[in-house]
């Protein structure tokens, strides 16, 4: 399945099944798709804005906090974990009523526990007026057999002549041997307090 269909998959079932993504976020469009990296699209309405008419800071929020889980699908995760933490900066007014928001977010770094993703905001004028970060928890979502992280995975990047890069060997000149497999990083080592008894939904 390609990485477009499968998120386009994962956020109709936020819409099918959340609170508030259907209700705040329904007019959101995902446009284009690559493992790790997701662009949507979304209109402003009079429910996106504060009684200035601009578009409003709790908006914004919710939108990290949905693109962290979009970034965290276009790795091939349906259920996509749950918040460790969120971050917004401001850096100037979104916009107003009838104005476009795009976005793009990454998931920067992609563990068996933790997901790290980072997000811009730009408005109608392609300048950038936010941005943000948020972890996600995804230890239970690896289980979910909705999953498809094997075909989602990022592909060995190729040489010059289309072949993959030369295997590294030691100064002797053979093979250069494992010493054991490649410990975790501590991101991937700690599991937040409780979270391990977390229910498998997504967020």
């Amino acid at each position: 399945m390609p990485a477009l269909k499968f998120v386009r998959t994962v956020w109709e079932s936020f819409r099918a099944t959340s609170g508030l993504e259907p209700r705040l976020l329904d007019g959101l469009k995902v446009t284009h798709v690559v493992p790790g990296r997701v662009k949507f699209e979304l209109p402003i309405e009079k429910h996106h804005t504060n009684r200035l008419k601009i578009l409003h800071g709790g908006t914004i929020a919710s939108m990290v906090d949905l693109g962290g889980s979009l970034a965290v699908a276009s790795r091939g995760l349906f259920a996509t974990g749950v918040s460790t933490d969120l971050n917004v900066t401001y850096l100037s007014s979104g916009g107003q009523i009838g104005d476009l928001v795009k976005a793009e977010v990454s998931c920067d770094k992609f563990g068996k526990t933790l997901a790290f993703t980072s997000i811009l905001f730009k408005n109608h004028k392609d300048e950038v007026f936010a941005r943000g970060s948020h972890t996600k928890y995804i230890s239970l979502a690896w289980k979910d057999p909705n999953n498809i992280t094997e075909e989602l995975s990022p592909k060995p990047t190729k040489g010059k002549e289309g072949s993959s890069p030369p295997e590294e060997k030691n100064v002797d000149g053979g093979k250069k041997k494992e010493e054991g497999k490649e410990k975790p990083g501590p991101q991937d080592e700690k599991v937040p307090e409780g979270f391990d008894k977390l229910p498998n939904v997504p967020s």
